[in-house]
């Protein structure tokens, strides 16, 4: 066989010069995914496959090697609070070191959709409600990802902003919102220079055309490829392609994941037929081959990224952006001398949630826990820890080796009823996928041994055709067969189960026969789900509430750690509340009513109501940290680290008050009337005070502003800010500058933020901050010309801490071509 070498020259054209060389059908397995994460490999191209993995807080793997972990970075969220690019550029490149250590040449991050309502089920996932902040943030990881030689697919393209009904239904945008809020970050990533995008599950309507967003020619082709000039791949998200000739015709240029799927069914045909032209596919070829030589497909060996200590980053960047909601001038617990006793309280404080669920996920090593962190930190204080009631529904996975010592006895049936094999597990993590190619369903029987006295309870996580009985009683019945729409929809990462009271007065063995389908989930293969789960007797709420509040009030600090949880946070539905679950307010207000000096952390990625706020004196929004958890509170509390961030959406305090309560379809529609006014910037029209303000964030110091003239210049705006430390501690800053335009004749927000800047200056010192604001940032989209225009008149600088909290306000005239 011939090989010809790739092309010298990263471009569109160099690659084109390898497409005639390969046969039509060629072509097509090159834009169809092989596996689930790869691409098939062109031996007579010198190219070798081209591998994918989830984003976007680590690199999951390929899952090609039984028990891969990951380094596990904090939730996304909570990178963006650090405002910090820098850092931003850091967690890219981890992820770059990260993807080169598992095999990985594409990271399916950064995920750049806007926080439109706080709702949102991926809200976590995203960066911030604020298109300027998600867009710096963003690319500035894509930099740090792409610097090591690995490609970053930015997602969802676009205005996948919410999860009902994601597969299904369609954004209905107004041209400018698309343009100033939803497109933003794609376009600065374009323009920096992505390798990939994602094409959205959901369809848009943006007023020219209504398809989905693997089909959409206008969005794709004449505004992607076209207008701002991307010449990456645009891949599918996962199962998202429908319709073979649209989605080749619509700009879609990579259908995952393989095998099968649309276009190795329908493309060749298409071609053949004249349905779709063949230099169409042409041109996705070369992409796919451009984005093979970026990141190394056609050497010999990967590029070499620079080793980092990725567990310090982890821990340093879930510290840094940990966001002081409150704290007192003086007495904060970073400012008291080393605790002799702890009481650690709450249900996040003894099962933290470090990641958001979904597609997300990774698999750490190790997470460290509050209780480990603490004990690190302070080997010499008494560290009491109390849950304080159980806000989960769904019980622990049950420990199998300790409850099952037979093992779990698995007979799979075919159609007709028969066995076709039996196995026994001794180890099951819920999921079970070696799977007999005739088998249609499975039987899981296990004795379950139970020794302590009083009400365990047990049940089974699944979904789909099921029937379950536990200790002889019938738990649960499924009827409705599921198929990929279970992944899709998340339903399978943490499936319902009907538990099972079962009262022990002496040890004895418990009976499980749990019978299920197994699931044909397309690309993502063929699985059971049969998650068995086990709650041991213990206390009422009520009981573990009063003995949480007798522990904080005997120890020396008190912290209380509440939070969301895998069952409320995932991607695949949205929430259905803004409170906390169970009876965490409760634990909170009752701690505080005898101990005021007690510390709050708040351990969730998305905006939750905290009607106890104003009674706290310290309270810390702690995100989804990640597997360093434990050591960044304790680098918090201890002094040794700052809690720097700032919050990069609103903390609401009433539900009622919220601009965008939900995002449910209506016919499969969700109208984007809110047009640019997202986030915030509904808040500075409403009026309505917010728990917390976006950019809110108090760090451990004082600050004072000054601000010196500003300077129009062809770029846009720049402005010079000092900045003064009064307090006793070193500390990190960021200076925020918002924009008005006083001589409003478009409709604009009240208020919309127009750059940032940041300086770490010691106490008692001051330094010189460079805020530059881009010319974009006082451009508007003019939908009659179809063009950024820049609206001449005078614009108010409001220069501050949070778009509430201003320092200084100043004029500036703008002419029309600054």
């Amino acid at each position: 066989m011939t090989t010809t070498s790739a092309p010298t020259s990263m471009t569109l054209d160099g690659c084109r010069t390898l497409v005639g060389r390969l046969p039509l059908a060629r072509k097509v397995e090159l834009v169809t995914g092989a596996t689930m994460w790869r691409l098939i490999a062109l031996p007579e191209l010198g190219m070798r496959s081209v591998s994918f993995s989830d984003g976007p807080v680590g690199v999951r793997g390929l899952g090609e090697v039984e028990g891969e972990t990951s380094v596990l970075l904090p939730t996304p969220s909570g990178i963006a609070a650090t405002w910090d690019l820098d850092l931003a550029r850091e967690v890219g490149a981890a992820f770059a070191q990260e993807a080169r250590a598992h095999g990985v040449d594409v990271v399916l991050a950064p995920q750049v959709n806007i926080q439109r309502t706080p709702v949102g089920g991926r809200h976590f996932e995203c960066f911030s409600e604020d298109p300027a902040l998600t867009a710096q943030i963003g690319v500035a990881l894509v930099e740090g990802v792409q610097d090591g030689g690995v490609a970053a697919c930015m997602k969802h393209y676009v205005a996948n902003d919410s999860e009902t009904e994601r597969t299904s239904m369609v954004s209905r945008v107004g041209e400018r919102a698309l343009r100033e809020v939803y497109l933003a970050p794609f376009a600065a990533a374009v323009e920096a220079g992505v390798w990939s995008l994602m094409a959205a599950y959901n369809g848009v309507d943006d007023g020219v055309e209504r398809s989905p967003m693997t089909e959409h020619r206008h969005l794709n082709v004449d505004v992607l490829k076209g207008e701002l000039g991307f010449d990456g791949v645009l891949v599918s998200d996962w199962e998202a392609t429908r319709n073979a000739a649209a989605a080749a015709t619509g700009g879609l240029d990579l259908v995952m994941p393989g095998p099968g799927g649309p276009w190795a069914e329908g493309l060749l045909a298409a071609v053949r037929d004249g349905r779709v032209a063949e230099s169409e596919l042409d041109d996705k070829v070369a992409r796919v081959l451009l984005l093979a030589h970026r990141v190394g497909a056609f050497e010999g060996s990967p590029r070499a990224v620079e080793a980092r200590d990725l567990n310090a980053l982890a821990r340093r960047a879930a510290a840094r952006g940990t966001v002081v909601l409150r704290a007192p001038d003086t007495g904060a617990p970073w400012d008291r001398t080393a605790p002799a006793s702890i009481a650690l309280l709450g249900a996040n404080a003894e099962r933290p949630h470090v990641l958001g669920g979904g597609s997300s996920t990774v698999h750490p090593e190790h997470v460290v826990t509050p209780v480990e962190g603490l004990a690190a930190r302070w080997p010499q204080a008494a560290i009491v820890v109390e849950r304080g009631g159980d806000p989960r529904v769904f019980a622990p996975r049950l420990k199998l080796a300790a409850r099952v010592p037979g093992g779990l006895t698995v007979t799979w049936l075919d159609s007709a009823g028969a066995t076709v094999r039996e196995d026994v597990l001794t180890a099951h993590d819920g999921w079970v996928r070696d799977i007999p190619e005739r088998a249609v369903e499975v039987v899981i029987d296990c004795d379950v041994t139970l020794t302590e006295e009083g009400i365990h309870r047990l049940s089974v996580g699944t979904v789909g055709i099921h029937r379950t009985e536990i200790d002889g009683v019938l738990a649960s019945v499924g009827e409705r067969r599921v198929g990929v729409d279970c992944v899709l929809d998340s339903s399978v990462n943490t499936p319902h189960g009907v538990a099972v009271d079962v009262e022990i007065a002496h040890p004895r063995t418990v009976r499980v026969t749990t019978r299920h389908q197994v699931i044909d989930a397309a690309g993502y293969g063929r699985l059971v789900r049969a998650e068995l789960r086990h709650a041991l007797p213990r206390r009422s709420d009520e009981q573990e509430i009063a003995d949480a509040v007798a522990a904080a009030k005997a120890a020396d600090l008190a912290v209380v750690v509440v939070g969301t949880n895998e069952e409320c946070e995932s991607e695949g539905w949205d929430r259905t509340t803004l409170a906390l679950p169970g009876r965490q307010d409760e634990l909170v207000s009752r701690v505080l009513a005898e101990v005021p000096d007690a510390v709050i952390v708040v351990n969730a990625g998305a905006p939750v109501l905290l009607p106890w706020l104003d009674e706290a004196r310290t309270v810390l929004w702690a995100w989804f940290p990640g597997q360093e958890a434990g050591h960044a509170l304790a680098d918090v509390l201890a002094g040794d680290v700052e809690p720097a961030g700032r919050l990069p959406w609103t903390l609401p305090a009433r539900d009622e008050d919220v601009p965008v309560p939900h995002a449910i379809p209506v016919e499969g529609v969700v109208d984007y009337d809110d047009g640019v006014d997202v986030g915030y910037r509904a808040w500075e029209r409403s009026g309505s005070r917010p728990a917390a303000p976006f950019g809110h964030g108090l760090g451990w110091t004082r600050w004072e502003h000054r601000s010196g003239e500003a300077r129009v210049t062809q770029r846009g705006i720049e402005l010079d800010v000092t900045v003064r430390n009064g307090g006793a501690r070193a500390g990190r800053e960021v200076v925020q500058v918002y924009l008005e335009a006083l001589d409003d004749e478009h409709d604009r927000p009240v208020r919309w933020l127009g750059g940032f800047a940041a300086a770490t200056v010691a106490p008692g010192e001051e330094a010189s901050v460079a805020v530059r604001i881009p010319r974009r940032s006082l451009e508007i989209w003019d939908v009659r010309q179809g063009a950024w225009v820049l609206p001449e008149g005078v614009y108010r600088l409001h220069t501050g801490r949070s778009v509430r909290d201003i320092r200084e306000v100043s004029d500036v005239p703008v002419g029309s071509a600054p």
